[in-house]
């Protein structure tokens, strides 16, 4: 239940206390649990606790993130919070979008992906546009059932080669509008500023907090 299309019910509000973060993903933990820290919430991992990673068999990120938050609630028993997110580049029709983490193969290799992005990019000739954004769907799940969603987005470039070491999965090649440098260059306090999600936590903070 997005606050993007004004229900009437009220927005469940989560108290102070442990949240599963149910990502396997070591990099969008931290940046989760950071971005979480001034809320009096204890992040924990699914990994931490054994929690299987469900199929992303949504065909929205939301519909993703909703699953594998509703999963992780309801087999910890605690509130759970899941990202669903991914990059969409517009010379590639939106690709990789949902299947952003499947370029990289089950060995998660994003120098791969990154890689085939540029492939594919290359394929398509010098004039298409390097336009593309990263977008990030949050879902908030309590072991009840009950789940609220919110979206960000951020818009920029697709550039190469890849740069800079911070972050992980497309960082490197991705340079947001306005900035001369890539996500995989930024500081991470100055990424968790203004990133796709970024943009989704401040939805989700100013409803549930």
């Amino acid at each position: 239940m997005s606050d993007d299309f004004g229900q009437e019910q009220a927005i469940r509000k989560l108290a102070p206390g442990k949240l599963v973060i149910a990502s396997h993903n070591p990099g969008k933990v931290r940046e989760i649990a950071a971005l979480l820290g001034p809320y009096g919430i204890e992040p924990i991992s699914a990994a931490s606790l054994d929690l299987p990673e469900p199929d992303e068999t949504g065909t929205t990120f939301i519909a993703n993130a909703e699953l594998k938050a509703l999963q992780a609630a309801d087999l910890s028993g605690l509130p759970a919070l899941a990202d669903d997110s991914g990059l969409a580049v517009e010379a590639l029709r939106g690709d990789p979008g949902l299947f952003s983490a499947r370029w990289a193969g089950p060995t998660k290799d994003f120098g791969l992906a990154m890689q085939l992005v540029h492939d594919r990019m290359e394929e398509k000739g010098p004039d298409a546009g390097h336009d593309a954004h990263f977008v990030c769907a949050l879902a908030l799940a309590w072991p009840d059932g009950h789940v609220e969603a919110f979206e960000g987005r951020v818009d920029g470039i697709i550039t190469w080669p890849p740069r800079g070491t911070q972050g992980f999965g497309y960082d490197p090649i991705f340079q947001p509008i306005g900035h001369d440098i890539s996500f995989g260059e930024m500081d991470p306090d100055q990424k968790h500023a203004m990133s796709h999600r970024a943009d989704a936590f401040a939805k989700l903070v100013a409803a549930v907090f």
